[in-house]
């Protein structure tokens, strides 16, 4: 019988050259009575991309034409940039005449027209198919003219106008929110058509914000009722026969440290003193034992990829039947988990490890606040009430400065920026925007994880099973290229790709730190690096520092972390080979791909209505004063940040008194006839003339004095 894999393997052969429909019937000597199923599978991979028809009608490699699959990025400014499933490949520069109707986020094919110049600059490509459309439905706002109707996406870098035919059944008005399901998509002499599938509201409509961000960003608010079903059915309490098959730590000392308003609680953590050193114990909730691998509880999760944190609501990966209850490591019960108990030295080395299936029962459900209240503000009321935990709290400070500082030896990346917490009332509306604050309790609870997910990623790795990696590249030529145009600007420098390290970042943000340009400067350092991704292939991790690393610690709320605690599974029962070992490692790109696509979408959505309840929140204040420090010049003008984070444009055309002109040696912004200087950590006092809510915008203008 015929297999996709068998014509995959022929045509991906050194000696092959491409091959006709008949020829390729020849080869395989296909008869009338396969010929049927031959040709469907031909016709799938062509369309998967996969495999190429030439002009001439034969079949080939992409990578043997000069040809690279992607995800097309696509700029508000109307170009496009390719990012290649193959990481051998730099990302490709698409001018917006060479989209071809391509739109963002699609599944692409691009013809490569040049490979880059010295000093590291994109190649640049044409798109010549569309593989996968990432768009089906779109949020926007109607724009009524007087013969047409057009829906603008609320998202700028989709950037063609759907144009609607009125319905009777779907009336909306000019400005309405909708959703609309394209039914035509666009090509290179098109715009796309579609119609209104919903109404979601007025503009400033009290909760459409919500509403906007699930829809535009395709997110699944709620669980089909079979998934629910599924969820009641497995959420059963923990039995004496599965006890019996795992190892019993019940009695070890153990808690859960996370914020006041967290559910899902996925990990734990134990410590003890030994002659050697420290015993670290991270226990992470076994999710695997409820979400069994092709079950409607796990293809929905698939799908999700990652729980949703928008402010005061969650979207989680599963139902709450498992989040909230039996798979989170409540405090006084009976839990199934994976634990990996670590020997750690004085010098935060791993000296031995043991990864078990485990049962615990967590002794206390404690918070940040109050864990930094003991080893912060010493506090002696919360002292007094965790009395018989205290000194494991000061134990586990200890252990965690050794294990930060080792990690920073190393050359981990520390960027320290100020993360914003948004307070809202009982209808979500902002009452009030601060910084979020990250004591030692939130310090120690994230080296412990980096550490436990590091040392399950080597293990799987020496194991040879196949599992997803978390990988974070080093920039490439470009991206350097580009940061050491800033950098040179304040004097520091880069070298080149070949010999750049995670620690030649560290140096320099260590150089810069408390320095008017630190924000500017961490900002351009971060954008230059890679979005991290998960993958099959252990390619390590730039940002950390890490050979090796995995993530094993979230199950609850990470599809990734779910497949490698399905996998180590596998392992500790026996092992993985033959057809189990073979299909696993087909999904894992599919499995890594689709991971990667849902958290790049959640971190999105996350961002946006962030965004655009500082904008709600600033609304109140129109007309109003305040004192900021300029945190980045650009030529049009610069943003100015408030003390709460919120952070405002003050344009170029508003300053007044004079003609400005940016300087790109010194990142600063010169009056041509005063030379007067606005640079980055300037102190300035400004006014809040424009709130823009849908787009979560700010404007400042200066007060002079």
């Amino acid at each position: 019988m015929i297999s996709r894999e068998a014509i995959l393997d022929y045509i991906k052969q050194a000696s092959y050259r491409p091959l006709s429909y008949r020829e390729l019937l020849e080869v395989f000597e296909i008869g009338e009575e396969e010929e049927e199923k031959f040709k469907k599978i031909l016709g799938r991979l062509e369309k998967e991309g996969e495999i190429v028809k030439t002009r001439k009608n034969k079949y080939g490699l992409p990578e043997m034409m000069n040809l690279v699959k992607g995800i097309i990025r696509l700029s508000q400014w109307g170009y496009g940039i390719l990012v290649p499933d193959d990481p051998e490949w730099p990302e490709i520069f698409v001018y917006g005449r060479n989209l071809n109707g391509a739109m963002h986020n699609d599944k692409v094919m691009v013809r490569v027209h040049s490979r880059g110049k010295v000093g590291g600059q994109r190649p640049e490509g044409e798109v010549i198919r569309v593989i996968n459309r990432a768009n089906k439905e779109l949020v926007g706002t109607v724009k009524k003219g007087k013969h047409t109707l057009q829906v603008i996406p609320d998202d700028s870098r989709q950037i063609y106008p759907i144009y609607v035919k009125p319905s009777r059944k779907m009336k909306a008005s000019n400005g309405d929110k909708v959703l609309v399901s394209i039914t035509a998509f666009p090509d290179k002499d098109r715009y796309p058509e579609g119609k209104i599938i919903e109404v979601l509201g007025r503009k400033g409509e009290a909760g459409l914000d919500l509403q906007v961000i699930i829809k535009k960003h395709n997110l699944r608010a709620e669980f089909p009722p079979e998934v629910i079903k599924e969820a009641k059915e497995v959420a059963k309490p923990v039995s004496r026969e599965e006890v019996a098959r795992r190892r019993d730590l019940r009695d070890l000392r153990m808690v859960t440290i996370d914020g006041e308003d967290a559910k899902d609680l996925d990990d734990a953590v134990s410590i003890e003193r030994t002659d050697k050193g420290y015993r670290l114990g991270v226990h992470i909730a076994d999710v695997s034992h409820y979400v069994r691998e092709g079950s409607k509880l796990d293809k929905e999760a698939f799908l999700r990829g990652t729980s949703v944190y928008l402010i005061d609501k969650v979207l989680p990966m599963l139902p709450p039947e498992l989040s909230n209850d039996i798979c989170s490591l409540n405090a006084g019960k009976d839990r199934l988990a994976i634990s990996c108990l670590m020997d750690i030295d004085d010098r935060g080395r791993v000296i031995s490890y043991d990864i078990c299936k485990s049962v615990i029962n967590v002794n206390e459900r404690m918070t940040y606040t109050d864990v930094n209240k003991i080893l912060v503000e010493d506090d002696k009321e919360t002292k007094e009430k965790y009395a018989y935990l205290v000194e494991d709290f000061l134990l586990m400070k200890e252990l965690a400065d050794i294990i930060r500082a080792e990690r920073m030896k190393r050359g981990a990346l520390d960027f320290n920026f100020p993360e914003s917490k948004v307070i809202v009332d009982e209808n979500s509306r902002p009452i009030e925007i601060k910084r979020r604050e990250h004591g030692p309790a939130e310090m120690l609870i994230e080296d412990f994880m980096i550490k436990a997910n590091e040392v399950v990623a080597e293990h799987m790795y020496w194991q040879e099973l196949p599992i997803l990696y978390r990988v974070h590249e080093k920039p490439d030529e470009e991206a350097l290229s580009k940061v050491n145009m800033v950098l040179g600007v304040f004097g520091y420098k880069i070298p080149p790709h070949a010999r750049v390290e995670p620690r030649t970042y560290q140096k320099i943000l260590d150089e810069i730190k408390g320095k008017p340009e630190e924000g500017l400067l961490s900002m351009i350092l971060l954008r230059s690096m890679k979005h991290a991704r998960y993958m099959p292939d252990p390619l390590g991790h730039f940002g950390l520092a890490s050979k090796y690393y995995c993530h094993f610690t979230s199950p609850i709320r990470r599809y990734p972390d779910l497949i490698v605690h399905r996998v180590l599974t596998l392992l500790l029962r026996g092992g993985l080979r033959g057809k189990k070992r073979a299909s696993l490692e087909k999904k894992m790109p599919v499995y890594g791909e689709q991971s990667t696509q849902q958290e790049i979408k959640a971190e999105e959505a996350e961002r946006e209505l962030v965004d655009i309840k500082k904008a709600q929140y600033m609304q109140q204040f129109l007309g109003e004063e305040f004192t900021g420090r300029i945190s980045s010049v650009q030529p049009f003008g610069f943003f100015v940040e408030l003390s709460n984070t919120v952070e405002g444009l003050v344009h170029i055309s508003t300053i007044a008194d004079d003609y400005y002109e940016f300087n790109e040696r010194s990142y600063i912004l010169v009056g041509v006839h005063t030379g007067r200087k606005f640079a980055i950590g300037d102190e300035v006092r400004v006014q809040l003339v424009k709130v823009d809510v849908d787009d979560g915008k700010i404007d400042f203008e200066l007060v002079e004095d």
